[in-house]
């Protein structure tokens, strides 16, 4: 497939007038031309539609602006996905800042990977502060690797925010799960099923300035009914897909093992039941063993809520 733009740069949006300068601010600085910004509103009720137009009229680069219903960002980036007419797909918060060089820096990146294993590469990521300058989370384990999202989570412990691009062609073969009653669904599940595929360029360069926004409305850390079935089904992929990785990270796995346990309770759903939706008998002993533990968390969260 030919692509007009070697990136698109797509921000999903949602009541963010106050913010969004700080991306077009950095789109402008960029020292790499070659890319268009996709913005998929997702609802807005403020003056965000004003606001994009205003750019439009005046801006050296093309600025695409999708308004739909408000259905969540999931729904907004698997339609940003489809939209793009960018090689390179490359997400921007609605409340972020990057520095002048991050596209030409991931687009030598990019190009730096042998040609001969390219095709098994996706992405390129690399490293995110804070506006305060403080790095988000830890490095990876050199300033150059190739590796994978399970790896470098499960084997390098690597955690933070981190930042970076797919391959547009790749992000439709995986669109992120949605669900028709709103839950949320973590992104983790799908940059998991994505690394069994693909490889990912991992560079030690702080290319993203993370901001908090304190007025974004509900936090997905919030446990609901919405959230928890999310946070269920990503523990029981880890549990069901990722069991082999117990003896390299069996912190990691006994943690997802507790709280499969944890947020089935807050569900409802019965210790039988949970048993039965696990496919090992490493995995069922491993949550036969959690169910005191999940279950105290699960009254936690009923007292919190």
């Amino acid at each position: 497939m030919s692509y007009r733009y070697t990136f698109t740069v797509f921000t999903p949006t949602y009541n963010r007038a106050r913010t969004l300068p700080r991306v077009y601010e950095s789109l402008l600085a960029q020292t790499y031309r070659d890319f268009e910004w996709l913005i998929v509103d997702d609802g807005s009720s403020d003056d965000t539609k004003q606001l994009v137009e205003s750019w439009q009229a005046e801006s050296k680069f093309p600025i695409r602006y999708i308004h739909q219903q408000n259905q969540g960002k999931h729904t907004a980036f698997n339609r940003g996905v489809q939209q793009a007419q960018g090689e390179l797909f490359l997400t921007v918060d609605s409340d972020d800042a990057f520095v002048p060089n991050s596209l030409e820096r991931f687009l030598y990146h990019w190009n730096s990977i042998d040609p001969s294993v390219k095709d098994q590469f996706s992405a390129v990521t690399a490293l995110c502060r804070y506006a305060d300058g403080k790095l988000a989370g830890n490095k990876f384990p050199r300033d150059i690797m190739d590796s994978d999202t399970i790896e470098v989570t499960l084997k390098y412990k690597v955690w933070g925010d981190k930042w970076g691009f797919q391959r547009t062609s790749v992000l439709k073969q995986f669109p992120f799960a949605t669900d028709h009653d709103g839950k949320f669904i973590p992104e983790s599940l799908t940059w998991f099923a994505l690394s069994r595929k693909y490889k990912t360029r991992y560079v030690n360069e702080i290319l993203l300035i993370i901001y908090f926004d304190e007025a974004s409305g509900e936090h997905l850390s919030h446990l609901n009914a919405k959230t928890l079935s999310g946070r269920l089904t990503f523990h029981r992929y880890v549990l069901n897909e990722l069991i082999s990785w117990l003896r390299v990270a069996p912190a990691s796995i006994f943690k997802s093992a507790i709280n499969f346990s944890r947020y089935s309770f807050g569900l409802g759903i019965s210790p039988s039941s949970q048993l039965k939706e696990l496919h090992s008998t490493t995995a069922r002993l491993l949550v036969a063993t959690s169910l005191p533990v999940g279950f105290l968390l699960s009254l936690r969260d009923r007292q919190r809520a």
